[in-house]
Order: structure tokens, then C-alpha cells, then sequence
């Protein structure tokens, strides 16, 4: 069903996408847009176990295609490395194929969006007061990756 990836020698192992979306601090949501034409949003996220979790809001262009189409792709880079004295970086992609899901139970929506928190936020103390403030607002994005390719790019 998925394409394999055309240049071999430059493709990544599971282990290392996985250290991609580790780290990565955002990457871009695709879906499937109005009248046909695809919607792509930068987005904040975290993975974990075969999972990468989004939060925004409860309605919009980005929900709505989610709920008539829940397949989707997320991908990412790493920051990359320039050596010295080149002008080309040395960087590492990651595209993620798969369904997303709107978490409908409110307790295992908190958890991620805490999840969420501990990556951006500077420390607990913050994170609860957002989630006072604003976790009944959010809606919290759960995609299953099915298919995943990397690949170590070096520019020139």
C-alpha cells in the first residue's frame, strides 16, 4: 500500500526515526483539505510508542478534514548539522503515514496533553495551571502511525 522509499542508500532505520520524533520540536500535519487540496499545518507534537499526539482547537479547517478523512501524514527534520566551511546541511527527515483519532475520553486527553506540556513548558507548576485554564477547550490528536520512512540527507 505504502511507496518504498526510491534512494536506499540514504533511508534510516525504524530505531533512528523514532530518535527523530524524539527530538524533533515540530513538524507538519497533512490532510486531506477542502475540495480535494491537501492541507498541510505546522504543528507542535509528541511521540510516543508508534503514537504522535497534537492538541489545537475543537473546530477549524485542520478538524474538519480530520473527521471526513482520518488518513494522514506528519512529517519532521532534524535541526541539522552544517560542516565547516560548507554551505549545505546534513540533516535528517522523517515522513509518518497513518490514522488520526480525536480523544474522546477526557482523562487519557489530559494525560498527553501533560505529555505535550513537559516538552514545551518550563515545569509542572505551569503545565497545571494551563490545564486549569484550558484543557476542557482542547482537543487532543492521537495518530497511529501505520508507515514510516526516514531519511539522512546531506544538501549540495
Amino acid at each position: 500500500m505504502f511507496r518504498e522509499m526510491r534512494r536506499k542508500k540514504q533511508q534510516i532505520s525504524a530505531e533512528e526515526c523514532e530518535a527523530v520524533l524524539g527530538s524533533a520540536p515540530r513538524g507538519v500535519l497533512a490532510v486531506h483539505g477542502d475540495d480535494g487540496y491537501p492541507y498541510a499545518v505546522p504543528m507542535d507534537f509528541v511521540y510516543r510508542e508508534g503514537h504522535i499526539y497534537f492538541h489545537g482547537a475543537k473546530a477549524g479547517h485542520k478538524i474538519d478534514a480530520i473527521r471526513r478523512d482520518d488518513r494522514v501524514s506528519f512529517c519532521v527534520l532534524s535541526e541539522g548539522v552544517r560542516e565547516e566551511n560548507d554551505w549545505w546541511f546534513h540533516f535528517t527527515s522523517v515522513v509518518a503515514f497513518g490514522r488520526i483519532r480525536e480523544m474522546e475520553d477526557r482523562e487519557e486527553a489530559d494525560e498527553y496533553l501533560r505529555l505535550l506540556g513537559r516538552k514545551y513548558m518550563p515545569g509542572e507548576d505551569v503545565i497545571e495551571e494551563d490545564m486549569r485554564r484550558n484543557a476542557a477547550n482542547a482537543c487532543v490528536l492521537d495518530l497511529t502511525i501505520e508507515h514510516m520512512t526516514g531519511k539522512r540527507v546531506k544538501e549540495n
